[in-house]
């Protein structure tokens, strides 16, 4: 058989493509008007003001990670999930492979979106190729630890409401009408620069990709949430300013991300080449 990769729901892979590197998807959850919707699965509303968000719990990983465990004839799992500082979902997961032995690894990203992503597909075209259970980990550590993540918002209030914010909140202090960019390190969100109008953040989310991106080549993942237009506007320009990507595909976030990130976002991912979908129309839902 082979290792099998698990991940969650903010890695923003679509079904086909996950089916395609038999990779397991477990939902998180967004707690809307009294209902409890599974991210990727249950139909959620474009308009998810006030709406909350929780991570898989231990019983759905542990039941997402016994049957991979089974699919992989013993082989083993890697399972890669968000960042711990944005969701409790490697806790839970930890948690649930106690139980299952030393045959499942637990793989924090450090980041979401393709910034999960990436280092998902990475892991299982190592397992699809024959690798090890360590082969396959080392993979998905080290492709999560080359990736930079970048998101400009278009109102602060949807992340200072979800507690996402981290240390940007005590720099940004109450101008909640900056437009700033913000970046993951070591898992938390963080400001990276402030700017005054939504034109000029996207401008710095733009210079500070070709700047991650240097002179080597790169797979290039732009998201956004209900903002296609202003994703591909910041797609062409990425294509044009860094020769050497390899891959650059556009994306919608999934509604637990988007419950935080709100309208109008828009965020980039640089990872290393060599980790692409290969087929950016079905890079995401």
């Amino acid at each position: 058989m082979a290792v099998v990769v698990v991940t969650d729901s903010s890695s923003c892979l679509s079904p086909e493509l996950a089916d395609q590197y038999g990779i397991r998807v477990v939902p998180l959850h967004v707690l809307h008007d009294g209902r409890d919707l599974r991210d990727g699965v249950d139909e959620t509303p474009e308009d998810l003001s006030g709406a909350t968000t929780s991570g898989a719990s231990p019983g759905e990983l542990g039941e997402a990670y016994a049957a991979a465990l089974a699919a992989s004839g013993g082989d083993g799992v890697v399972a890669v999930h968000i960042s711990t500082h944005l969701s409790g979902t490697w806790e839970a997961g930890r948690r649930a492979a106690e139980d299952l032995g030393e045959k499942v690894r637990i793989v924090d990203s450090k980041s979401t979106g393709m910034g999960l992503g990436y280092p998902a597909l990475a892991a299982a075209r190592v397992a699809l190729a024959g690798g090890s259970l360590e082969d396959v980990y080392q993979k998905a550590v080290e492709v999560a630890a080359g990736g930079r993540t970048l998101v400009v918002v278009d109102r602060l209030e949807h992340l200072r409401r979800g507690g996402r914010i981290g240390t940007a909140a005590a720099l940004l202090g109450t101008a909640l009408a900056m437009k700033p960019v913000l970046h993951l390190v070591d898992g938390k969100l963080v400001l990276r620069e402030k700017t005054r109008t939504s034109t000029k953040a996207r401008a710095k989310l733009i210079d500070a990709a070709v700047e991650l991106a240097g002179g080597d080549a790169v797979a290039v993942a732009v998201h956004h949430c209900h903002a296609r237009e202003r994703a591909d506007d910041v797609a062409a320009q990425l294509k044009e300013r860094i020769p050497s990507v390899s891959e650059l595909v556009v994306t919608e976030i999934g509604s637990v991300l988007g419950a935080h990130l709100g309208p109008g976002s828009v965020g980039v991912v640089v990872c290393p080449s060599g980790v692409e979908v290969g087929d950016s129309s079905t890079a995401a839902r």
